[in-house]
């Protein structure tokens, strides 16, 4: 066992499981570089162990699994020219990449706050637990960002225009969207959680995929419909189009207070970041493969180091934290195509 209070990540093994634990339960569990890292070697270690059968990777603290990424360190790297912000999503997105192909069986425990790159730790892996207290959500466009980590290959294929709600909105998905959503696979009562690594830890090794799904599905949780499923006929009316202002009229037609408090929701993001989102969605859809998708959303990273809406963004969230930004353009229909052009250059491929 490798435990220290002061490290930002655990790691440990318990019989064969290889356990690893996000430890910045001040921060939510929120990701840096260092973490990134500690991350990956992990992964390494387990992965090359044969007394290891099944990975596991949950958050310390009961409010979150991982808020995303250390923004105000993104925020920082960017105003002082340094090369951390490129570096830390080089290596987020190579994570994300290894997570999705992991060879063992990797049970990522979303309860609790899982956003932005918490979604990238743990939707991309095969076995994907959330509990009563979870709260997933990709809500970039409130802070002059996009859904990366990947997103944009996961938000296309949930159901219908399902995923094109959740990255122009922003908001919140609990336990029960997230599986209507494909975004997870089993709920588990928060409190069976130490019984659920228990029984990963007792597990021949060896152990394959299928059986792990068995051990959580013998203690899951059988939910019922759920808010997104509930307000799938509108949000697929609203959100089939390829303009964000074709959504926000469609919603303005549409009757009843889900789609009026989802149009009153999307006119408070980032007017440049929802037209870079729509595009990377799209483009999402017809993409091959999730690494098409990442080499993407790192070109649109790049460009938003210059963008003022970035800077703006998370200034009013976790800076001064008046929740107030002023977006530039504020409008819509002041961001032409032209000006999101830059967002869909080319970079050195990330090293997958």
């Amino acid at each position: 066992m490798h435990k220290n209070s002061d490290r930002e990540v655990f790691i440990e093994k318990r019989g064969s499981a290889g356990i690893v634990r996000l430890n910045r339960p001040k921060a939510l569990n929120s990701l840096t570089l260092p973490m990134v890292r500690m991350l990956d070697a992990a992964f390494d270690e387990f992965e090359d162990d044969s007394d290891v059968a099944t990975v596991v990777v949950t958050g310390e603290g009961e409010r979150g699994f991982c808020a995303g990424g250390d923004i105000r360190a993104l925020h920082q790297s960017g105003l002082s020219g340094s090369e951390d912000a490129e570096a830390f999503w080089r290596e987020e997105f190579a994570l994300n990449h290894r997570i999705a192909h992991f060879p063992k069986p990797y049970v990522a425990v979303m309860d609790g706050i899982t956003m932005g790159g918490g979604v990238g730790l743990s939707a991309h892996g095969r076995h994907r637990v959330v509990t009563e207290r979870t709260r997933l959500a990709m809500p970039e466009t409130g802070i002059g960002y996009f859904p990366d980590v990947g997103a944009t290959w996961l938000l296309p294929r949930m159901p219908g225009e399902t995923g094109t709600w959740a990255g122009l909105t922003g908001l919140e998905m609990n336990a029960t969207d997230a599986l209507y959503a494909g975004l997870a696979d089993v709920k588990i009562a928060s409190g069976r959680l130490p019984e659920m690594i228990d029984a990963l830890a007792r597990m021949p090794l060896g152990s394959s995929s299928t059986a792990v799904d068995a051990l959580l599905k013998h203690i899951a949780i059988h939910p019922h419909a759920g808010h997104l499923q509930h307000n799938r006929e509108v949000i697929d009316r609203a959100f089939r189009f390829d303009s964000v202002e074709q959504i926000i009229a469609a919603l303005e037609a549409e009757e009843g207070e889900f789609a009026a408090e989802t149009r009153a929701t999307i006119l408070k993001r980032s007017p440049t970041s929802l037209k870079v989102t729509l595009r990377l969605l799209r483009q999402g859809r017809a993409s091959a493969d999730l690494a098409e998708c990442l080499n993407r959303e790192l070109a649109a990273c790049m460009q938003i180091l210059k963008t003022p809406d970035f800077y703006e963004g998370v200034r009013a969230a976790v800076i001064d934290k008046d929740r107030n930004p002023k977006w530039k353009p504020a409008e819509l229909a002041a961001v032409s195509p032209e000006a999101i052009e830059p967002f869909f250059g080319s970079v050195k491929p990330l090293s997958l």
